[in-house]
């Protein structure tokens, strides 16, 4: 999947769980957004590769693509740092969820995941994507469609993230 259906499924999914959770949305559903981004720093020529090309080569050299930034043992990681860093549980969980948004749509890829790395056991799901074509579209179409739905009920103007 492209940058921006990455993007928009963690800000789909992080408007989704907001109207059920008492997070603050505005953090949550920026962090849903970055968290949708964050795996693919193993590759350089993804919105956050080209943003952090050392750390982007440096990884993708050691790993490789979609192997332990696509990992469970990857999101545990993300989630164990970002709550040393942070107390901040719409940040953090934000992230987390936008990072299993991504782990979602790019298992509906023909190249699937490594959700088990470093066990090297692809997943995937039975029907699958090309990257960039009209499915992704689609895609990308319904995420849009969930975010409107279900964020049209959320108050964000008066969030702790716009009065900082």
């Amino acid at each position: 999947m492209t940058g921006k259906t990455h993007i928009m499924g963690g800000i789909a999914a992080t408007t989704v769980m907001a109207t059920f959770t008492d997070y603050d949305p505005a953090w949550f559903i920026f962090a849903g957004a970055i968290g949708g981004l964050i795996p693919d720093i193993c590759h350089g020529g993804s919105k956050i590769g080209r943003k952090f090309p050392l750390l982007s080569k440096l990884i993708n050299t050691l790993f490789g693509h979609r192997t332990f930034t696509h990992s469970l043992l990857f999101l545990l990681l993300v989630g164990f740092l970002l709550s040393l860093i942070t107390s901040n549980r719409s940040l953090i969980i934000g992230v987390v969820i936008g990072i299993i948004s991504h782990f979602l749509l790019d298992s509906m890829t023909k190249q699937g995941i490594k959700l088990l790395y470093p066990v090297n056991i692809t997943v995937r799901f039975p029907f699958t994507t090309k990257t960039g074509g009209a499915v992704e579209n689609l895609v990308l179409l319904g995420l849009t469609l969930l975010t409107i739905y279900f964020g049209k009920d959320i108050a964000i103007m008066g969030s702790s993230f716009f009065l900082q």
